[in-house]
Order: structure tokens, then C-alpha cells, then sequence
């Protein structure tokens, strides 16, 4: 597709824009009002200002388009309506860092392109988002990571982890906020690609998953809360496969991209009883780590779908590795449930 460097490019540029916002509003954890959406998830001002910012770049540069997008901003529309305006002003004014100009109005309307019951067709490709994964680290002043990727015909096809606090240092620890970040993209079939978060695009270096040395131990990449996934099962299932190192723990998408890097060897998600995953919290993830030559699958072993609106209901958890460790791993927590049951 003719359209698709372009896309790539956009997308980029729009990731990189959104993570100088959060970061810029991590600073000032102390002073950032934070609001909770029905399920008590935590909300920031950096969610809906981030959410702005990707969707007005897309729009400027690319025209009109369909997402589906984890925020839209009713709640903001009826604090307005009930006199609070302080969040709403605050989302502005974040945005304003790097969208100059924009009114009120200018930024709930660009949240509000995102939404997923939005009339615009999904035949033609369309965007789902993440403004920020990871919501906990990232008030916590850890990790966390703005999520964007393109899906057409059920598959995605290109993908962008903003990771700002993620450094490419592997010795550098994650509680540690790296001042760049990191920024991850692909395309399929044409590879997955890394670079500094504040670099030109022609200056990222390919992503290439490289076999473990035999017997090295296994090296666990998972979730800090554990309420996303039992750390004791996944470390339980893993300790079938040999010897284990000390687990990597850290919030948001990054994980997928810990693992294509080869910093770390099995990400596990496992399923929460009737939990649905929800596209914009692996669609990137997915991609990169695929194009870097790591396999990638729920932990059935089944492949993770994206073509069925918000909520990947065909599958149960995921499963991110190394491609000569995947069946192993699914083995390991077959077992496991078997043992559970």
C-alpha cells in the first residue's frame, strides 16, 4: 500500500508527541488531578490529554479515520455540564504542549475521535489506542507505555510503543526512569525496529529475537500487580522448564517489547476467570514482538485475534516468547491447569 510509509511515519511522530506529554505530567505526579472511571480504574489528566494529542496528529496529517480506543470523554462533557470544568482545563492545557492553540472544545472533540461506537466505518482499516498502558506505574512514577496500531482485514499491520521511561540499557533497572525512553515500531512482513524515544525514524535499529544460550536460566517478564496475573502460577509453570531467574516485573506494553529485545524470555498474561482482553492493550505489542522472530499466541497456544471489535473474546490471556520456548511454555501451564483442577 502506497499510504503505509506515510501511516508509519504519522503514527511515529504522533506516539513520540503523546510521551513528551505524559512525561512532562509524571513530573508533576504531586499536583496532576486523577479522576475513576466505573470500573476504579485510575484516569489522569495524561490518559485523555495523550488520547488528544494521537488523534489530532492522525487527523491533521492523515485525514478522517476510525478507531477504537480505550477513552472517550464523556466524563469530562458532564463534569463541564456541572460547572467542574479544572480537569477539562488541565487536559487543555497538557495538550497545549505540543498542539498550540487548542481550545477546550478543539481537545474533547479530538478524545472523542477514538470512540468505539463512532458511526465511522471499520471496513477500510481502522486504529485502536492506548493512550496509556499502564495507568498504575505510571502514577506510581514507573513504567507505562502509549499504545497505537492500525488493524486491516483483522490483522494488524503496523504498530508503535512509546515507551518513556524504558531504556535501551539492559542494565538499566526499570524503577529507574531512563530520561529518552525507547521508542518500538513495525510492520508486517518488513520488520520490527527500535530507537531512542526522542530520535529521527532513520536513526532506529532492527529488532531481532536471538535463540537462548542452552541452559541459561529462564528469565520471566510479567505484570508488577499481580492482580493481572497470578505470579505464583506463572513462576510455578515456568519452574517445569528449568531453572528460573529473578522475574522482571513492569507495567504497560514495554513487556512485549522487553521480551523482542531479548532482555527477558517468556511474558505471560494468564486468563482472569471471565476477564476479555481488549485489542489496544496488545495490538501493538503483538506486532513487534512477531516481527522481531518471537512467537506470540493466548495461553492456549491459540493465535490472538484483533478483528472483532474491543475485546479479543476468542482468546484467554497471552503468551509473548522466544520462538523455541513456546511450546514448551504452553505445555507448562496445560500442566498446571490439569494440576489446578
Amino acid at each position: 500500500m502506497a499510504e503505509h510509509p506515510r501511516r508509519l511515519d504519522v503514527a511515529i511522530e504522533a506516539v513520540q508527541a503523546a510521551c513528551r506529554v505524559c512525561d512532562s505530567l509524571q513530573k508533576q505526579l504531586a499536583n496532576l488531578q486523577k479522576m475513576h472511571k466505573n470500573d476504579r480504574s485510575p484516569v489522569t489528566v495524561a490518559d485523555f490529554a495523550s488520547q488528544a494529542v494521537v488523534n489530532n496528529i492522525l487527523q491533521s496529517n492523515l485525514g478522517p479515520f476510525s478507531m477504537i480506543a480505550e477513552e472517550d470523554a464523556q466524563t469530562l462533557r458532564d463534569q463541564i455540564e456541572a460547572g467542574e470544568t479544572a480537569i477539562a482545563d488541565a487536559v487543555c492545557e497538557a495538550a497545549n504542549q505540543v498542539w498550540s492553540g487548542a481550545t477546550r472544545d478543539d481537545v474533547i472533540g479530538a478524545i472523542d475521535l477514538g470512540h468505539p461506537s463512532s458511526e465511522r466505518s471499520h471496513a477500510h482499516g481502522y486504529w485502536t489506542l492506548d493512550p496509556i498502558d499502564g495507568t498504575k506505574g505510571f502514577l506510581r512514577g514507573g513504567q507505562y507505555s502509549v499504545c497505537l496500531a492500525w488493524i486491516e482485514g483483522g490483522e494488524v499491520t503496523l504498530g508503535v510503543l512509546g515507551c518513556p521511561n524504558l531504556s535501551l540499557d539492559f542494565g538499566r533497572p526499570f524503577d529507574d526512569p531512563d530520561p529518552h525512553g525507547s521508542i518500538y515500531f513495525a510492520s508486517a512482513h518488513e520488520g520490527a525496529w527500535e530507537m531512542r524515544g526522542d530520535a529521527e525514524r532513520s536513526g532506529a535499529v532492527r529488532l531481532e529475537r536471538l535463540h537462548r544460550t542452552e541452559n541459561e536460566p529462564l528469565r520471566l517478564c510479567e505484570s508488577v500487580d499481580g492482580s493481572h496475573t497470578s505470579h505464583d502460577v506463572a513462576e510455578r509453570a515456568m519452574g517445569k522448564l528449568g531453572e528460573l531467574a529473578e522475574p522482571l516485573r513492569l507495567d504497560g506494553q514495554g513487556k512485549y517489547a522487553v521480551v523482542a529485545r531479548g532482555q527477558a524470555d517468556v511474558y505471560l498474561r494468564l486468563p482472569r476467570g471471565g476477564y476479555i482482553e481488549r485489542i489496544w492493550d496488545h495490538a501493538a505489542g503483538a506486532l513487534i514482538s512477531h516481527e522481531a522472530g518471537c512467537a506470540a499466541s493466548d495461553a492456549r497456544g491459540a493465535q490472538l485475534e484483533f478483528g472483532h471489535g474491543a475485546g479479543m473474546d476468542a482468546n484467554r490471556g497471552v503468551v509473548v516468547t522466544a520462538q523455541e520456548l513456546h511450546g514448551p511454555v504452553i505445555g507448562a501451564l496445560d500442566e498446571v491447569a490439569h494440576e489446578g483442577s
